[in-house]
């Protein structure tokens, strides 16, 4: 069985600012592993309503979506939030990946 996906404090207080801000009710973050890429796959990520088969990862209030394909490949998976001056953003450290590209947009398991 593969493992959840967690959340850093961060990450859950920018997910539930970002719903406020947006009104955006009830949904949560949903993060999807797609084909696409210099290495083959990449992340999607997004707001959503939760749908049937999602598995959901609470933390303080704040979810995070992730269909059971994804899942196979974040197992394990830490979503973060970055703030800092040259780049901010949601950061998943994923210890799957075995490489990624040059840019760090794609990735291979």
């Amino acid at each position: 069985m593969a493992m959840g996906v967690t959340l850093t404090e961060r990450a859950a207080a920018r997910i539930k600012e970002l719903i406020a801000a947006e009104n955006r009710d009830g949904q949560g973050l949903r993060v999807k592993v797609v084909g696409g890429g210099c290495s083959g796959l990449q992340y999607k990520v997004d707001f959503d309503q939760p749908k049937g088969a999602d598995k959901i990862f609470e933390k303080d209030g704040a979810r995070l979506l992730v269909d059971m394909k994804s899942l196979l490949y974040l197992g394990g998976t830490e979503l973060d939030y970055k703030d800092e001056l040259m780049q901010s953003g949601f950061v998943l450290q994923n210890p799957n990946v075995k490489k990624t590209c040059g840019c760090g947009a794609s990735f291979t398991v």
